[in-house]
């Protein structure tokens, strides 16, 4: 109840069309009811003898035995017509809910996840709010009705005879009771291998390259087919577990058919009640199990239902680290000024990725991050672009802590190139336009040019409507990241950090980036982490990282002249260049 109750939150602005879908549904089942009396009405009129007195009555009867009949199933119609589009619509929305809450996660979240998983909670598992609100309340109020309706008709009709209908609810309830407790379990497990389907079929498709290249589809079978008969193991053991609890119903239920049908009999022998009102008993006895033997479909598709919705309520509920905070303000202009102040960073207190780092990053410089791998560089400009916030210590653009900045104002002033270049399976120029759709052909091209991508743009056959393929497979790592560069530089914002733009590129493309960089120093403030030292040379200052900490800094001719790690590092690369 405290999930339904939750859920019940999400129905905001559907709730008119759930309330008039109830509505239909509380006067069909009403109708339902009534059938059975204008029936059983009418064979007690014609068992009592059929004279032209009364054909009349009998035609009255038959024509409101119609109307109800035909009413009745214009109210199924339409509570069936309401409930789809309001479920269906509370599906949309509440798929675009999750999503949008899964995009303000924290960048950590993502790299924990399988991206398979988060596709089925979108997909598969909001699904079943459809369910949930078009099949499973719907069919509970109506068996709800129908049951307490003909139980009250029954017991007017005759006390006795509707108390030995009665015998078989408490094991009824009790089948129940076991049936939810044994094997609603099994059916979130069902959905969880759901996920897992989907992250072995996007982990072989977006890897086949590395597949193919390494032999190894088999082995690429083999995982996918393992998840599969994972889900398929899981569903029979849950179909398996309740496979006897459908019968055992219906056993129960037709137990119940035969206690009236021998007892109605034997009153009827006795003179305690009359033969039509024993027709009129298996009329309603119908109606009375009906509810109770659809149980098991009923428990089985709320199981599913339930253990779906749980999974969408796990990431509607998740708390949000990275936010707007109270009284957060606009940044309207930007200059670039970036400031860490005492900045400290960690998963595990025990273990810090970065301790009491202080730097000052004037507008419009070039500052180069180095240092050997896992010292906390690619830590630093995700704080700087707040996809992290620091644990100690604040980090400040023109003044302002970024945490009393508003986030959309944020992203619109650093634009943002990872090492990891993502691009769209769209075309290039769609590419480099996609953090500003309204660019015209010329920002393109001249942001390409920047980005020295323009000339190899020009060379392919299609030129900017070029297709990119997925992740950018139709190019070269060199050409991607010139691309990625390309988008940033478009995007206008005046900050730029660049997350090893060179690291996996060949001299002639690092020569490239690098003269893009220096292009763009003195009207961006630039932040790079660089591999190759050889591309920061003419960095303003030079921060170098080891151990969490920078441990010096100053410009490449200050750090040469002080012959520690930079120049080491330096060195080192400088002899293997010249092996």
């Amino acid at each position: 109840m405290k999930k339904l109750l939750r859920l019940s939150k999400e129905t905001v602005g559907y709730r008119f069309l759930l309330t008039l879908s109830i509505l239909a549904i509380v006067l069909m089942s009403a109708l339902n009811l009534v059938v059975p009396r204008i029936q059983m009405t009418l064979i007690e009129i014609i068992s009592a003898g059929v004279t032209e007195d009364v054909f009349g009555q009998i035609a009255s009867l038959a024509a409101a035995l119609m109307g109800t009949i035909l009413l009745r199933e214009f109210f199924r119609g339409a509570q069936n017509i309401l409930a789809h589009k309001a479920a269906w619509n509370l599906v949309e929305k509440v798929r675009m809910k999750v999503y949008m809450k899964m995009q303000s996660f924290t960048t950590e979240y993502f790299t924990s996840v399988h991206t398979g998983d988060l596709m089925s909670r979108v997909v598969s598992d909001s699904e079943m709010l459809e369910h949930l609100y078009a099949h499973l309340i719907p069919e509970t109020i109506s068996n709800v009705i129908t049951f307490v309706g003909v139980t009250v008709i029954m017991f007017s009709i005759n006390p006795r005879l509707a108390s030995l209908t009665c015998i078989p609810i408490p094991l009824i309830v009790l089948l129940g009771q076991i049936y939810m407790k044994k094997v609603r379990p099994l059916f979130r497990a069902r959905q969880k291998y759901v996920g897992q389907m989907n992250t072995a079929l996007n982990d072989n498709f977006s890897g086949i390259q590395v597949v193919r290249a390494f032999g190894q589809e088999e082995r690429a079978a083999k995982t996918v087919h393992k998840s599969l008969k994972n889900f398929t193991t899981a569903m029979l053991k849950a179909l398996f577990r309740g496979a006897f609890f459908n019968p055992g119903v219906n056993f129960l239920t037709s137990c119940g058919m035969v206690i009236v049908l021998g007892a109605g009999g034997y009153f009827a022998y006795l003179g305690q009640i009359k033969v039509t009102e024993v027709i009129g008993f298996v009329f309603y006895i119908g109606l009375f199990y009906a509810p109770i033997s659809g149980l098991a479909q009923l428990m089985e598709a709320a199981s599913q239902a339930m253990a779906g919705s749980e999974r969408v309520l796990e990431i509607l509920d998740t708390p949000v680290e990275i936010k707007n905070s109270d009284g957060a303000i606009a940044l309207d202009h930007c200059e670039g000024k970036i400031e860490f102040e005492n900045v400290s960073f960690y998963y595990d207190e025990t273990k810090p990725i970065l301790n009491n780092i202080n730097l000052e990053i004037k507008p419009g410089t070039f500052t180069a991050l180095v240092g050997p791998t896992g010292v906390g560089k690619t830590t630093m400009v995700n704080l700087a672009a707040r996809f992290y916030d620091p644990v100690e210590g604040s980090i400040k653009l023109d003044g302002h802590d970024l945490r009393d900045l508003m986030l959309e104002s944020l992203r619109k002033s650093i634009a943002f190139v990872p090492q990891d270049t993502f691009l769209f399976n769209t075309s290039l120029a769609e590419n480099i336009a996609y953090a500003k759709p309204d660019a015209s052909r010329e920002e393109i091209v001249a942001a390409a040019k920047i980005a020295r991508i323009h000339n190899d743009i020009d060379e392919m056959p299609d030129g900017y409507d070029s297709v990119t393929g997925e992740r950018g497979v139709k190019l070269s790592g060199g050409q991607k990241q010139r691309v990625a560069i390309a988008r940033a530089v478009l995007a206008g914002a005046p900050v730029l950090i660049l997350d090893e733009a060179t690291s996996s590129v060949d001299a002639e493309t690092e020569r490239m980036i690098q003269r893009s960089i220096d292009e763009l120093t003195g009207t961006h403030t630039i932040i790079a982490i660089a591999h190759r030292l050889s591309t920061v040379i003419n960095a303003d200052q030079i921060a170098v990282f080891k151990d969490g900490e920078i441990h010096e800094r100053g410009t490449h001719a200050e750090l040469m002249e002080m012959g520690g790690l930079y120049r080491k590092m330096y060195d080192l690369q400088t002899s293997e260049d010249n092996v």
